[in-house]
């Protein structure tokens, strides 16, 4: 997801992103591996977040001096997709969100 016009200070809270992760792995049934793992960068603050997760794993990059993230969610089985939307727009405060998804492996 390429999420914009997110208001610079809740991208640069490691605690709104980590309730974002939450979400996402109750949505989407998801297993996390041990802990998500965050790293703040000096101003302008962006953060980069993972967790490691049975099915894959979960990133998150953040650009406050531009009011952008970059969500992955990547996943090997397939789901019911989320309102993500909506998900980026509660927690990010996002304008908009840009979702791509990408099939992958045999079949895809």
């Amino acid at each position: 997801m390429d999420v914009s016009g997110c208001p610079p200070e809740r991208l640069k809270e490691p605690g709104v992103l980590a309730a974002l992760f939450e979400e996402l792995v109750v949505l989407l049934e998801l297993k996390v591996v041990g802990q998500p793992q965050w790293h703040v960068f000096p101003e302008p603050g962006g953060i980069t977040g993972l967790a490691l997760l049975a099915e894959s794993h979960l990133a998150v990059h953040t650009f406050p001096e531009h009011g952008f993230a970059a969500l992955n969610v990547y996943c090997c089985r397939p789901r019911s997709r989320p309102d993500f939307e909506a998900l980026v727009g509660r927690h990010l405060g996002a304008a908009s969100c840009r979702v791509r998804e990408l099939p992958r492996g045999v079949g895809a």
